[in-house]
């Protein structure tokens, strides 16, 4: 294989390429982002500022939505606020969808890396840096995620109350603990050591008392729900969406699949119950 010498070209200073032509490049192929793949739903979608959003990107599978916007050199104040501003309009016009701002530009600073990264949390963003790479006649981007948007969830190590089974005998029908049990055995028998972990607000997981909650429940008076840490899956979410379980709406930021099981379910459904569970083990623990 042949070494080629590559040149970093500065496209802001360059009068040969434009934003229009990296908007371009982008809204052919959004996978080149490295946020999945995605597809161009809309580009230059005009806003009630008066101003345009330069891309709207949505994943097929989940429908979020992405609302990108373009930088060349380095980003700035009015860069920031009017990503923000942008995602705000399309949340508050489309709310039935997830909504993430997604900042690109070819140089993002440490004091504005700062400065986007106070925002994450109350507002899902992601900073992008984008790198215009020559090598010979062609040229190519290179796209870095410089700061990705904070993901919730329950986390093992914050102090949990703790409680026993007789507080979740009055919060919840018996019968659904007894589901919950019938699947705790299940995994036990296939992942030894593990046990329930009763807690406030779920059941979780333990082995050898320790926290490991790939998956926990929330039994109630007219269910049980089921929660499975896992990324979203092209082929996890097609055997969920065939199957005849209550698949709640998967939540990307919290990286989730939450199923409410009635007593049935575990019979007729096991298989892809299962299914779910494995793909939780596997992800979560290794």
């Amino acid at each position: 294989m042949k070494y080629s010498k590559h040149e970093i070209i500065n496209l802001k200073s360059n009068n040969a390429y434009n934003e229009k032509w990296v908007q371009n490049i982008i809204a052919d192929d959004p996978s080149i982002l490295g946020l999945g793949d995605l597809e161009l739903k809309d580009s230059e979608r005009t806003q009630l500022t008066g101003g345009r959003l330069d891309l709207l990107l949505r994943d097929p599978e989940t429908y979020r939505r992405y609302e990108v916007e373009i930088q060349l050199g380095k980003v700035d104040e009015s860069h920031i606020i009017r990503t923000i501003e942008y995602w705000d309009y399309e949340r508050r016009k489309f709310p039935q969808y997830d909504h993430c701002a997604v900042i690109i530009a070819e140089n993002i600073t440490s004091r504005f890396l700062n400065v986007i990264s106070l925002f994450n949390g109350n507002i899902p963003i992601i900073a992008i840096q984008m790198k215009a790479v020559k090598i010979g006649d062609k040229m190519s981007l290179i796209f870095t995620k410089v700061l990705d948007e904070l993901v919730y969830g329950i986390e093992e190590d914050d102090i949990q109350e703790i409680v026993d089974r007789n507080y979740w005998n009055k919060k919840a029908d018996t019968k659904y603990l007894e589901l919950m049990d019938n699947i705790l055995q299940e995994i036990s028998s296939k992942y030894p050591g593990f046990v329930a972990n009763y807690n406030k607000h779920y059941i979780g997981l333990s082995i050898e008392g320790i926290s490991k909650n790939f998956i926990y429940f929330k039994p109630k008076k007219s269910s049980l729900l089921l929660v499975a840490k896992h990324e979203a899956d092209d082929e996890l979410s097609k055997l969920l969406d065939e199957s005849n379980l209550d698949v709640l709406p998967l939540n990307p930021r919290f990286r989730e699949y939450k199923i409410r099981l009635k007593e049935q379910d575990y019979g007729i459904n096991r298989d892809a119950i299962f299914f779910l569970i494995d793909k939780a083990y596997e992800s979560y623990m290794y």
